[in-house]
């Protein structure tokens, strides 16, 4: 039996339809919000089929029924009902100034204008065209319009690392939305998309009643597959996959519904022959999230378990930006459980799979130590064996030559190292990139040690001490190990020695005037 073929790289729906590629069947959904006279926006990461979805709707409520032959909705929309739809469309290309900004929005219009056959008369003021185009289109039709908006937000990430362009640009596109406002009797039905969701105050406020339904669980699986969809539809493109390993890889990402993997990444795995690699992470560069991270001083090793509130995942501005909340809506951080507490709703959230665990802590080695990419695959390879093999010497070894290689320009604009965790952040990058579990602030009954790595067999807990001295006394009792072994920390893993797991503690002691590793001692328990 022939396979269908994969909709890689496709966007229209009217293509994939008509073309009998692959199909994941999102149209109960679709028709609950087409079915109100509703304004919607939606926030997922890239590359998650926002643009399909805009896709979909056009091509319902221009009525092209032989689209959605043997789908969900067939049976329970009116075909005979139409409405004219505009549609803004930011994915492609980058805006580099308000100019070409004003530039794009004119062409926008005007290839609506074209499809609508309707003529602006203020083609060179774009808040007055959009307005006529509004009205036109339903004094010409008699039907209430439509418009869908996809990408709203692309134009002021395209220059978010220039604030004050990007604030400009965000005032631009501001005076657009904003002639959304007060034309409820000329409009049916608004749907927009984007990565991030702005504040009201600063881009919302020129729609009237928008409805986020980023987090609604009514609609968390209408991007992106679930895995009921990977075992029905794509049951013959993944024949004889190891399920649990791709569900590690791909799946985890949570809006408060059934997880979902992304879809690029499924896509891509079954046409490069079930080869697992990080498609969708390498699509983008997350150079301005790093930026971020070294400017504010994270502490890395906390984003194994982040609980935060509502606010941050619903805000964002570029004059101030919280890494986390850019980190969620980007992608790589996600929901894995939401409680309500004090009236309103508490989030844990954590990194959704290996692929953006691994490849995100790869761009953190490359911000935070500065190393070339062979350079740093050769530390991974004998961080790795190390841990494996219990060799304390090899990890010692490598830990200071990781440190001596840290370029001295990496301090001459900063003084990230003198940040406390520094040194955990620069360690934690490195034992999550080759997919250890990580522990951070490991809780005991007599406190915390400050990281706990678990590699197959092998379980270390860890103490790490900053010291300012202008020469460490290597005399000295390492005060590191000396606290885990005072605490206990190590206590809670003597239960799985039993079950054949080595379990050593580990003090490290790092001195900011050596800029590296000066004390290492290990006790096994």
């Amino acid at each position: 039996m022939t396979l269908k073929a994969l909709p890689i790289g496709i966007q229209a729906f009217s293509t994939i339809r008509e073309s009998n590629f692959v199909y994941v069947d999102k149209t109960d959904m679709v028709h609950q919000l087409a079915n109100t006279q509703g304004r919607f926006f939606l926030s997922r990461p890239r590359r998650f089929g926002k643009s399909m979805l805009i896709s979909t709707f056009q091509a319902l409520f221009e009525g092209k029924k032989e689209l959605f032959d043997g789908l969900s909705i067939y049976d329970h929309w009116d075909w005979d009902k139409t409405y004219p739809v505009i549609r803004i469309d930011f994915a492609a290309g980058s805006i580099e100034n308000r100019t070409a900004l004003e530039h794009r929005i004119k062409m926008i219009f005007r290839e609506n204008q074209n499809r609508l056959g309707i003529e602006c008369s203020f083609d060179s003021d774009t808040a007055s065209c959009f307005e006529e185009l509004i009205r036109k289109s339903k004094e010409k039709t008699g039907q209430k319009v439509v418009i869908l908006i996809d990408e709203y937000d692309k134009p002021i990430l395209d220059q978010i690392e220039n604030i004050p362009l990007a604030a400009s640009i965000r005032e631009g596109l501001k005076n657009i939305y904003s002639v959304m406002k007060g034309m409820d009797e000329y409009i049916q039905f608004i749907f927009m998309t984007g990565v991030t969701k702005f504040s009201k105050v600063s881009l919302f406020s020129g729609i009237n009643q928008i409805v986020d339904i980023t987090l609604d669980q009514r609609y968390a699986t209408i991007c992106g597959y679930t895995q009921q969809d990977l075992e029905t539809t794509f049951a013959q493109h993944l024949a004889g996959v190891d399920w649990q390993m791709l569900k590690d890889w791909y799946n985890g990402y949570n809006f408060l519904g059934s997880a979902v993997y992304n879809p690029f990444d499924i896509l891509l795995f079954i046409d490069k022959g079930q080869s697992y690699r990080s498609y969708w992470f390498e699509t983008g560069s997350p150079s301005f999230l790093l930026k971020l991270f070294k400017q504010q001083r994270y502490f890395l090793p906390e984003l194994e378990a982040i609980e935060v509130g509502e606010d941050i995942l619903d805000s964002f501005d570029v004059e101030n930006i919280n890494p986390i909340t850019l980190l969620f809506q980007t992608g790589y951080l996600t929901i894995e459980k939401a409680e309500f507490r004090r009236g309103r709703f508490a989030f844990k959230l954590v990194v959704p799979n290996t692929e953006v665990r691994m490849a995100l802590n790869d761009h953190f080695i490359n911000a935070y130590s500065m190393r070339p990419a062979h350079e740093k695959l050769k530390i991974q390879d004998v961080i790795y064996d190390s841990l494996i093999e219990g060799n304390l010497l090899l990890l010692e070894k490598q830990i200071k030559a990781l440190f001596a290689g840290i370029p001295w320009r990496n301090f001459t604009n900063n003084d990230i190292d003198q940040f406390e965790g520094y040194y955990a952040s620069v360690l934690y990058a490195f034992f999550a990139s080759i997919n250890a579990i990580v522990i951070p602030e490991d809780i005991s009954n007599q406190g915390q040690a400050d990281l706990t790595v678990i590699l197959g067999n092998a379980i270390y807990v860890m103490e790490i001490k900053r010291d300012t001295s202008e020469c460490y006394d290597v005399t000295q009792a390492n005060p590191a190990l000396a606290q885990i072994i005072d605490c206990n920390y190590a206590q809670k893993y003597l239960v799985q020695k039993e079950q054949g797991k080595a379990v050593t503690q580990l003090g490290l002691v790092f001195n900011t005037n050596a800029r590296n590793l000066v004390a290492f001692d290990a006790l096994t328990c």
